[in-house]
């Protein structure tokens, strides 16, 4: 890769200051920096020094992701092939799903890092890394037949408005996907409910086959939602053959991501252990109290509970960052979760909701944390 270093180095002083193309220095720099880890440092002020820069992490993510992403394309041929009461190979499957899905990754990439490098430029600033992971989270929680228009408005109001607005990575309250995902359940809500929406219809370039007139495609938690148990079998729910959106509906394959997260210490275990232990604890209340149809690990499977947890509630910019704080925000996040899940069926889905109180209220429980033991401290001088 030396020769690619080379001609790096050899265009970079037209990007540097005086250069003829110095107004695109930003663009530059964030390639540079996507491809090589830069040899800088900082000279003055506390900093910490790590071999691993936030590049490099949005990158593990966005591997982390790939398991689900991939299986989302699958299942996506397959709900369609199955609802059609056709027949197709693995590879029709997947290349019909892949059709299916690319489309809304590269819409949602192409408008988000637009804006993101749009506004570098016009703030003079360095291109910032938090969209490499949202890109590709936005399409993947978000339903297959969800038109490109409405994916473009939603990508434009959450990166302006829950990310830029707030001083950009790293400053934003609230996860940038979910405003996303929750921006399109408010404005466009029949591009978000309904039994059509959760299965690609038509056929694409010729592969897939076309929908009848009529068909169901109910999630098992709009199933739920009406009081009836779902019926789908919960092994078809951890595998993830079931309706619902592109990425959130495999539990295994969501469950290799959770292992590259945690194995790199992407992600804290912390965090995402108490997601599940709140929200299991909850299920088994309700389903004690006969508030719920289903056991209570069938709601850590059903709809974006897994996904939720491990990709979006440990979001170290937005979730709780004190050790004692993870575990009440992750409990919290978990137990909203089932409770608006029971209680509300009007949001059947109630991950969403759960996680984005969870980003407002977690600044407020760490500053907790510090000050109790910033009092446990001035107790024991005392």
């Amino acid at each position: 890769m030396s020769f690619l270093r080379n001609y790096l180095n050899k265009i970079k002083p037209n990007f540097e200051p005086g250069g003829r193309l110095q107004a695109f220095r930003s663009v530059f720099d964030g390639f540079e920096t996507f491809l090589y880890v830069p040899n800088t440092t900082s000279r003055t002020g506390v900093s910490i020094h790590d071999a691993i820069d936030s590049k490099r992490i949005m990158s593990i993510v966005v591997i982390a992701l790939l398991p689900a992403l991939f299986f989302g394309m699958y299942n996506v041929g397959y709900q369609n092939y199955m609802a059609a009461g056709a027949d197709g190979t693995f590879l029709e499957l997947m290349a019909y799903g892949a059709l299916a899905v690319m489309p809304k990754i590269i819409v949602s990439y192409i408008v988000g890092l637009g804006i993101e490098f749009a506004w570098a430029q016009w703030k003079g600033e360095e291109i910032q890394e938090g969209y490499l992971v949202s890109g590709i989270i936005i399409p993947m929680v978000l339903p297959v037949g969800c038109p490109l228009w409405v994916i473009v408005l939603a990508v434009a109001f959450a990166v302006i408005f829950g990310k830029e607005i707030f001083g950009g990575t790293g400053m934003n309250i609230f996860n940038v996907a979910l405003l996303a995902r929750a921006f399109l359940f408010f404005s466009y809500p029949t591009v978000m409910s309904g039994d059509t929406v959760w299965v690609s219809t038509g056929s694409i370039l010729g592969l897939g086959n076309d929908l009848p007139d009529a068909f169901t495609a109910a999630t098992p938690l709009g199933e739920m939602a009406q009081g009836a148990a779902p019926t789908a079998a919960l092994c078809d729910s951890v595998v993830g053959l079931i309706p619902g959106s592109i990425g959130e509906t495999s539990v295994i394959a969501i469950a290799l991501g959770a292992v590259i997260l945690l194995w790199t210490g992407i992600a804290s275990w912390k965090t995402m252990l108490s997601v599940f232990v709140g929200g299991g604890v909850m299920a088994a209340v309700f389903k004690a109290t006969g508030q719920t149809p289903v056991e209570w690990y069938e709601h850590l499977a059903l709809g974006g509970f897994c996904f939720g947890a491990v990709f979006m509630a440990t979001d170290p910019v937005t979730s709780a960052r004190t050790e004692c704080g993870k575990y009440i925000y992750g409990i919290m996040v978990g137990a909203l979760a089932v409770i608006i899940r029971v209680m509300n069926p009007g949001f059947a889905e109630g991950m969403m909701l759960a996680i984005l109180f969870g980003n407002m209220m977690a600044p407020t429980i760490d500053y907790f944390v510090v000050q109790r033991n910033i009092n446990k401290r001035i107790k024991r001088g005392a």
